[in-house]
């Protein structure tokens, strides 16, 4: 496989015909959260490429009626109910652990709390239950009943039912199925990632499973990769001396078509910054919490897709109701002899954009 066939075929695979909002995050298997909106979240960033019609908040608007969760894995995300057998049960981190130990009355609390009650608003639990603040993940202060509710989440003993203006709201999760192997769960969250991620150097999908931390059975999962490849699942190929792995059986592309399209900074086809480099030849950075003076490319860039070359980047933010998108270039070298092609692209992504910002709540899709 050569440099260009890689690229074309993360490209293509990364971006099937849109769909309907639960099949598109089935077909994703897991799809990453973010808070900032600048000017829309992560999640909905992404789904915009994948969902026929897809509007900003779409996703939070159709939560509570669809079989999906918010979990954790090697970052927070949504994923697929029927996934939850892939991600329970699990350890709990050293400082989950201890806090839960610092808590244990509370903890009885709330657990009491949601057994009795519909749904927990964290600002409704403080009031009833406060128990004052403490510091959270991120070095600031949260309330120890948000953070509680956070650890029953963990635990898988709580779930989110729904969003209130992105604020997590919580209920009783209903109790879990028999467990399923740790093998069998191994071999699952291989093929989750790999499902998302692929074409994936050895080494990021490596770390991708170091980043899960206790979150995942103790399992050896170099072993049970190689295991998939020697049985035909799984395909490495070296590209530049770089091993890759890859499902087996895909087809490669023969072209990838001449859409343009703002990415997500964690988009599928983003995520991995270090495939980013050596797909396409330069280094993409979120800079979202890089000092101002320091910012190469802007507080949330989007990287910019035309073909199967990621060529720049936008900046985007709506004032006064207009959408403002200012492009960047790392290269134009590949517009020469495109540029009309390339422009009407653009142009129609912009539009696209301009859509899926003014909002509209599609009906969900069982």
């Amino acid at each position: 496989m050569t440099l260009d066939e890689l690229r074309r075929y993360a490209v293509v695979r990364a971006f099937g015909p849109p769909t309907d909002l639960l099949s598109a995050i089935r077909r994703l298997g897991y799809l990453q959260a973010d808070p900032i909106r600048a000017p829309a979240r992560a999640q909905d960033l992404i789904l915009r490429h994948r969902v026929a019609g897809y509007r900003v908040d779409d996703l939070e608007k159709n939560f509570q009626q669809l079989p999906i969760v918010e979990d954790v894995l090697h970052n927070y995300g949504f994923f697929p109910e029927e996934h939850l057998a892939l991600l329970h049960p699990r350890v709990l981190s050293s400082r989950w652990r201890e806090f839960i130990a610092e808590h244990k009355p509370l903890r009885r609390k709330l657990l009491r709390y949601l057994s009795e009650q519909e749904e927990a608003h964290p600002r409704v639990v403080e009031s009833v239950l406060g128990a004052g603040a403490r510091i959270n993940g991120w070095g600031g202060t949260s309330s120890a009943t948000t953070l509680m509710l956070e650890a029953l989440h963990r635990e898988g003993l709580a779930r989110v039912r729904r969003r209130d203006k992105g604020l997590r709201i919580y209920a009783l999760a209903p109790p879990r199925e028999v467990a399923i192997s740790p093998i069998a769960r191994a071999d699952g969250l291989i093929a989750l990632i790999l499902d998302l991620y692929a074409p994936m150097q050895e080494r990021s999908l490596m770390r991708v499973f170091g980043m899960m931390g206790t979150n995942k059975p103790a399992v050896d999962f170099s072993r049970r990769i190689e295991l998939a490849i020697k049985r035909g699942k799984y395909r490495r190929v070296t590209v530049d001396g770089v091993p890759y792995v890859r499902p087996a059986h895909e087809p490669l592309p023969d072209a990838a078509g001449d859409a343009v399209r703002f990415l997500a900074p964690f988009d599928p086809l983003v995520w991995d910054r270090t495939r980013f480099e050596h797909l396409w030849g330069w280094a993409y950075r979120f800079e979202a919490y890089t000092p101002p003076s320091k910012r190469k490319l802007g507080y949330y860039a989007l990287p910019l897709l035309w073909r199967e070359h990621i060529i720049g980047w936008a900046n985007t933010s709506v004032t006064a109701g207009q959408l403002n998108a200012q492009i960047g270039y790392f290269s134009k070298k590949l517009l020469r002899g495109n540029t009309a092609a390339f422009n009407s692209s653009l142009e129609s992504e912009t539009e696209r954009y301009r859509r899926f910002l003014a909002g509209s709540a599609q009906p969900p899709s069982r």
